[in-house]
């Protein structure tokens, strides 16, 4: 049964006070929902909070990630995190990719797919970012640039692999812009990536496959998205950072 995410990407916010402050909120807010079987509500906090944001929502429903981590099992790599590390901490999924990744810290759709196999090795989920820039949108290109990311990202990828891959299109030029891909773009872009799934993985497959869609997702315009026959999620940012507003959309 393929699920409808509704994931929040914290980024770099929240001391360790204001992480449980929103965290009890939101599983308190969680308590009064009769959420779905196929929702799952999913939070990247920084890889600070992750273990104590894990301890809190046991026997919840609301499930941890962590936003970023390295592809080696240990060594000398100054400032990173190893999957077996994230893993201890009690993280389910991992977030790569991320247009902030891959646009500020210049992470290669190599590297990046190196993250995805070694989330593989550890028995984490990876949700996969892929997205366009304001000036390949512009220039017709969101097609082009979605299948190379996914293909290159997805190298040497099983199907078996494949059947706990989450996708998340977040078209850049919408993220953090106040500008937001209407749901016929959305749906448009989300479908063709479902497309390059089946042919990469078979239908069957592509077609279980959780694909978000990330880009100034709000409670006002949240319902819209979701009404997409291909928009199976949403990774949320600044709405994600108040109890009340993630909350609003996790209940959609």
């Amino acid at each position: 049964m393929k699920k409808r995410i509704i994931a929040g990407n914290w980024k770099m916010y929240k001391t360790s006070s204001e992480a449980k402050d929103l965290v009890h909120g939101i599983l308190n807010g969680m308590k009064e929902m009769n959420l779905p079987a196929d929702r799952e509500v999913l939070v990247f906090p920084p890889v600070i909070h992750v273990k104590e944001v894990h301890e809190m929502a046991k026997g919840s429903k609301l499930s941890v990630g962590v936003q970023n981590m390295y592809f080696e099992a240990e060594g000398a790599f100054t400032g990173e995190v190893s999957p077996k590390m994230v893993k201890d901490a009690g993280a389910k999924y991992i977030l790569i990719g991320h247009s902030e990744r891959r646009h500020i810290f210049k992470e290669s759709d190599e590297l990046l797919n190196k993250k995805v196999k070694a989330a593989y090795d550890n028995d984490l989920i990876p949700m996969l970012c892929i997205g366009e820039l304001l000036e390949e949108y512009e220039a017709g290109k969101t097609n082009e640039v979605c299948k190379k990311q996914l293909v290159e990202g997805l190298k040497d990828i099983t199907a078996d692999q494949a059947k706990k891959l989450t996708v998340a299109y977040e078209p850049v030029w919408a993220i953090g812009t106040g500008k937001v891909a209407t749901p016929e773009i959305a749906e448009s872009v989300q479908k063709y990536v479902r497309s390059v799934l089946a042919d990469m993985f078979g239908q069957d497959i592509a077609d279980l496959i959780p694909i978000l869609y990330g880009g100034s997702a709000k409670p006002d315009n949240a319902a819209g998205l979701l009404s997409q026959p291909n928009v199976d999620g949403l990774l949320i940012g600044g709405a994600c950072l108040k109890a009340d507003s993630f909350l609003a959309i996790a209940k959609l």
